[in-house]
């Protein structure tokens, strides 16, 4: 068992600066934006993660999409990779509550936007991460593809799933929300 454990909170830009530490830039926020401070930590498992690797959601349950990005820190920074990879549009298929993992569907097609975090190294822990949520004044026409403020803590859900090296989707544990 991994024992997993994790927390989110608001904070501050210098309240996210110094989670992070001197190596990691917190992502710049002004005015009404909103930092979302999370912390995410595990027992390694017995056996290595062997090309597959942990994904960490934070999605906003509201709309079902993620923040643009993340900034992150753990023991093994190399390890750790934001972004989002197509695979992990098999995870809503098998875990439909984990809706906001894969691509949004749009009118032509699918858009890949957002981001999750990827973990590669069963020996990253603890990560912490600082997710932005912008205030948008005037949002754009139609929807708008990744996570933005106001958000309440009771709107994101923090989620981990470990893909295999081979795309398959083994687990996938609700942390918060």
């Amino acid at each position: 068992m991994l024992a997993v454990q994790s927390s989110l909170t608001f904070v501050s830009h210098d309240e996210a600066q110094a989670a992070l530490g001197d190596d990691v830039n917190a992502p710049v926020s002004n005015g009404r934006d909103q930092l979302v401070l999370g912390r995410v930590s595990w027992q390694a498992p017995p056996e290595p993660l062997d090309g597959g690797y942990f994904a960490i959601f934070l999605i906003d349950k509201r709309s079902d999409v993620k923040p643009g990005y993340f900034s992150a820190t753990s023991p093994r920074q190399d390890a750790v990779s934001p972004g989002s990879a197509g695979v992990e549009n098999k995870i809503v298929e098998r875990y439909p509550w984990l809706q906001g993992a894969g691509d949004i569907k749009v009118e032509n097609g699918w858009l890949s936007a957002g981001s999750r975090l990827a973990v590669f190294d069963e020996k990253a822990s603890p990560l912490t991460f600082v997710a932005p949520f912008p205030f948008l004044e005037k949002p754009p026409r139609g929807a708008v593809h990744v996570a933005t403020a106001p958000v309440a803590m009771t709107d994101l859900m923090l989620a981990m799933v470990y893909m295999g090296a081979d795309g398959q989707v083994y687990w996938a544990q609700r942390l918060q929300g």
